[in-house]
């Protein structure tokens, strides 16, 4: 199983420049997170413990305005999300609830801390490729702010990813 889960994390642009033994290493130390459709990962409000890697199932990132749940995102295998924990203390910002019965890996602050003692290299690495994957999505978040100032409609949540 640990294997598979580190060829999962090679895929993925945030994991994908860690060279194997730091994989391995963040793997052997990771939680499996197991959360039935419907139920959520974490709520807006919530402290923020944890980046999540999905390797089963689907889920969607909402937030609540005026008594309305406003979709945001989705996530399926191979996404992760939550990256936010690894880098400020704020609470969450948004919720993250499963769409169908999800598996995932969770990283938090004791993962990193093993990999920082380990490999210094390796996770200011990993530290980067959060900091691109925060950026990423700032940029498309920008352009949607914009374009809503401009009056156009904002495209479906999957033009997030």
């Amino acid at each position: 199983m640990e294997a598979k889960r580190v060829e999962l994390l090679q895929r993925m642009p945030v994991f994908g420049a860690l060279n194997e033994r730091a994989l391995h290493l963040l793997v052997e130390h990771a939680r499996r997170t197991e959360v039935p459709e419907g139920e959520h990962f974490f709520r807006e409000g919530d402290a923020a413990r944890s980046l999540f890697v999905i390797e089963s199932g689907r889920a969607v990132v909402v937030r609540h305005w005026q008594g309305r749940e406003i979709e945001l995102n989705r996530f399926g295998p191979g996404d992760c999300f939550g990256e936010m924990a690894l880098m400020d203390l704020h609470p969450r910002s948004a919720a993250v609830r499963a769409l169908e019965a999800c598996t995932a890996i969770a990283f938090g602050p004791d993962e990193m801390l093993h990999l920082y003692e380990a490999d210094l290299e390796q996770f200011t690495l990993l530290q980067m490729n959060l900091g691109r994957e925060l950026c990423r999505r700032l940029r498309a978040t920008d352009e949607l702010l914009f374009r809503a100032a401009m009056g156009e409609m904002p495209p479906a949540p999957q033009a997030l990813r």
